[in-house]
């Protein structure tokens, strides 16, 4: 008898305590890029929330570190209607996205936005000098992972 063994998808709690930030920038060629950072609330507490992250990392494909190649990620993204979702492999859900208008034209027409994984807390309702501030520190601090996520 052969057992394959699969990494279990991420737990519903970890889900339900992720923040998510959308906006449209421009990439080191001068093209338009889409961005997407996800971070987690100070609802969960402990090392574990850092195992945590980092296995839904893995299930995405491997995000990389900042002096890292940036990977291409499986298919994640879905564009439904006005809404767009992250699909980790494994989980029963997907987390909805906060859309923009100009940032979904982005993500529709590039087919990508390069998503950020944010290693350290931050709540839903911080402002655009807190999230600046976050994530100066986190590049600095080398915990922020990246990788291109893909509708197709």
């Amino acid at each position: 008898m052969t057992v394959i063994l699969t990494p279990p998808g991420p737990e519903l709690r970890l889900l339900a305590s992720l923040a998510s930030w959308t906006w449209p920038g421009t990439g080191p060629d001068g093209r338009k890029v889409a961005h997407i950072l996800i971070t987690h609330t100070q609802a969960l507490t402990g090392d574990t929330v850092e195992a945590r992250l980092r296995r839904l990392s893995d299930s995405l494909g491997s995000l990389a570190g900042p002096r890292e190649v940036v990977p291409e990620l499986n298919r994640c993204l879905q564009i439904v209607d006005d809404q767009v979702l992250v699909h980790f492999p494994g989980a029963s859900r997907r987390l909805r996205l906060p859309t923009h208008r100009s940032w979904t034209k982005v993500v529709a027409r590039s087919g990508e936005a390069v998503l950020l994984l944010g290693l350290d807390p931050l709540p839903q309702t911080a402002d655009d000098a807190r999230l600046d501030a976050y994530l100066n520190a986190a590049l600095a601090a080398e915990r922020l992972l990246f990788g291109r996520a893909r509708t197709r």
